[in-house]
């Protein structure tokens, strides 16, 4: 009897001592400190800064916001508050490819497979779009398409969700294909090519 006593005791003492502990343990981890932490309130003013504001601005060319973009001509078709009149890197064979596959999906649908506005989508009833074989649109500089992808232009919504940067150069680059295959002279072709047109005649 005397035994369950002590271990009563004893299991009791313990039990306050764990207690004093973890009460110890929360008190020292759990201070005001924390919980008012020194800051500043939104927009709030201070005399530690010589403009008297808290809200400090973003060091210049220091913050990246997404993607840097920095070259215009890439990234906007324009320079200087004017379309750009070439393309902003090399093209070649692939690039061209890679535009008649981007055009064929994207484009396609409303311009058609020739650039004549005759597409699937204008068949069954859309608005056509201008034909991109017209003396205006043979003219103008590789930037003004540019825009009209990245902002879209009349009925055509923007595609600048859709098709990445250097995608919307390839396809420029295959319009301007486009429009030569359709009106290129014999005389534009390479002298190798001229004969063979010329012995087919």
């Amino acid at each position: 009897m005397q035994h369950t006593k002590l271990t009563v005791k004893n299991r009791y003492k313990a039990g306050l001592v764990l207690a004093v502990f973890s009460l110890a343990l929360f008190l020292t981890s759990c201070t005001m400190d924390m919980r008012h932490q020194p800051h500043f309130e939104s927009y709030e003013s201070t005399t530690f800064f010589a403009d008297g504001s808290s809200v400090r601005p973003y060091i210049e060319d220091t913050v990246a916001r997404g993607h840097a973009q920095l070259d215009d001509a890439l990234y906007t078709g324009m320079e200087d508050g004017a379309y750009v009149e070439t393309f902003p890197f090399a093209i070649d064979k692939a690039a061209i490819q890679r535009g008649h596959e981007r055009y064929d999906i994207y484009c396609a649908p409303c311009h058609g497979m020739t650039g004549e506005g005759d597409g699937m989508v204008v068949q069954r009833g859309f608005k056509a779009p201008p034909s991109l074989n017209q003396e205006r649109l043979r003219e103008a500089p590789p930037g003004y398409f540019y825009y009209a992808i990245d902002q879209g232009f009349g009925a055509m919504p923007s595609y600048a969700n859709r098709i990445p940067v250097r995608d919307r150069w390839l396809i420029i680059a295959y319009i301007r294909a486009l429009q030569l295959s359709q009106h290129a002279s014999v005389a534009d072709l390479p002298l190798a090519d001229q004969g063979k047109v010329e012995a087919a005649q």
